[in-house]
C-alpha cells in the first residue's frame, strides 16, 4: 500500500540505509591488518627458538665447563689488564684525536699537513702490524734521547727497559685510536653551524670561550655516539695485545685453550660473554651521555629502559580495560 505525499514514515519501516547508526563510543576501529610483519615475526621467533634450543641441549658447548672458568681468577687477570689497556688507551686516543683535529683546523699548513699525514697512516696500516713494529722497536733504536736537535743529548734512556707489554699495547692501541678519534672529533666540530662561529666572533668573545662554551657543547652531540663506537671497537682491539706477549682476556682463554684443549669452546664462549658484557657496559653510558647532551636541543629527552618499560606496562593496563569495558 503506498503512502500518499508528505505521509510519516515510522522508524520501523525505514530502509536500512536510514537507520541511525551505532554511537561512536561504542564503534571499534578495525587496526590494519599488517600479514608481512606477522609472518616475519614467527620466522623470527621461530629461529630465535632453535638458536636458543641448540644452545642449551648441544652437549659440545658444555655448559658445566663455562661455569667453571667463568669467575676463575686467570679469567679474571685477563679481564683486569683488558680495562686498563683499553682506558689508558681510550685515553691517550682521545687527547691525541682532540689535538690532532684542531690541526687539522689550525691556519698553519706544517699543522695541517702533519695531522692530515698521521691520519693517513695509521687509518692505513692494520692495528697488528702497528703493535708488531712498537714490540720490536728496540731493534732498531736501542736508546732513546732527549737533548738538542741534531747536537748532544742530555739525557738517554734504554729503549728495552721502558718498552714493557703494558706500554707497548697502550701506545699502540692509543696512536691507532688517536687517528680515527681524530676524524670523529673533526666531524663534530664540523657539524656545528657556521652561524654560530659568526654570532660568538660579532659579540666579540675569546677564541677560548667561543670553542668551550658554544661551539664544543654543540659538536658533542654529534662526537659522543661516533666515539663511543670507537671505544667498543677498541674494547675488542684489545684482543690484539696478546700477539705482544700480554695476557689480557683473550690472552689468558687462549693460553687456558691450549693447557686445557678440551675445555676451548667453553673457553672461547667465556671470552665472548666478558666482552658483550663490556660492550654492554659501554653502550648504557652511551645512552646516558647521549640524553645529557640531548639537553636544549629536542623537546622531550629520549625516555630511559625503565621509563619504556612503565608506560609499556600502562598502555597494557589501559587496553585490558578498555577491552573488558567493551
Amino acid at each position: 500500500m503506498s503512502q500518499p505525499p508528505g505521509a510519516a514514515v515510522s522508524l520501523a519501516e525505514a530502509p536500512p540505509a536510514a537507520q541511525p547508526s551505532k554511537p561512536l563510543a561504542a564503534q571499534r576501529v578495525q587496526p590494519l591488518r599488517r600479514p608481512g610483519r606477522w609472518i616475519a615475526t614467527a620466522v623470527a621467533l621461530v629461529v630465535v627458538a632453535q638458536i636458543a634450543h641448540g644452545l642449551a641441549t648441544n652437549p659440545f658447548y658444555q655448559w658445566d665447563r663455562f661455569r667453571y672458568w667463568f669467575l676463575r681468577p686467570t679469567v679474571l687477570d685477563g679481564l683486569l689488564v683488558t680495562l686498563e689497556v683499553a682506558a689508558l688507551s681510550a685515553l691517550l686516543g682521545l687527547i691525541g684525536g682532540v689535538l690532532l683535529a684542531l690541526a687539522r683546523q689550525s691556519g698553519s699548513p706544517v699543522l695541517r699537513a702533519v695531522s692530515w699525514t698521521y691520519t693517513w697512516l695509521f687509518r692505513s696500516v692494520p692495528l697488528i702490524v702497528v703493535l708488531i713494529f712498537l714490540y720490536n722497536f728496540s731493534a732498531l733504536y736501542k736508546t732513546l734521547s732527549l737533548g738538542v736537535p741534531f747536537g748532544p743529548a742530555f739525557v738517554t734512556f734504554d729503549e728495552s727497559k721502558l718498552a714493557t707489554d703494558m706500554t707497548v699495547a697502550v701506545i699502540g692501541l692509543g696512536l691507532n685510536e688517536a687517528a680515527y678519534a681524530a676524524e670523529v672529533v673533526r666531524g663534530g666540530l664540523l657539524s656545528v653551524d657556521q652561524g654560530q662561529h659568526e654570532a660568538a666572533a660579532a659579540l666579540g668573545l675569546p677564541k677560548g670561550y667561543q670553542f668551550t662554551r658554544i661551539v664544543l657543547p654543540q659538536a658533542l652531540r654529534s662526537i659522543t655516539p661516533n666515539y663511543v663506537n670507537q671505544l667498543i671497537g677498541l674494547v675488542k682491539s684489545t684482543s690484539l695485545v696478546f700477539y705482544v706477549s700480554l695476557l689480557d682476556l683473550f690472552g689468558s682463554v687462549q693460553t687456558m685453550g691450549s693447557t686445557y684443549p678440551g675445555d676451548i669452546v667453553p673457553l672461547l664462549l667465556v671470552a665472548t660473554v666478558w666482552y658483550l658484557i663490556l660492550t654492554s657496559a659501554v653502550s648504557v653510558v652511551q645512552f646516558y651521555v647521549e640524553r645529557y647532551f640531548a639537553r636544549g636541543a629536542t623537546r622531550t629527552l629520549p625516555p630511559t629502559p625503565l621509563q619504556k618499560a612503565r608506560a609499556a606496562l600502562t598502555a597494557f593496563r589501559t587496553r585490558l580495560r578498555g577491552e573488558a569495558a567493551v
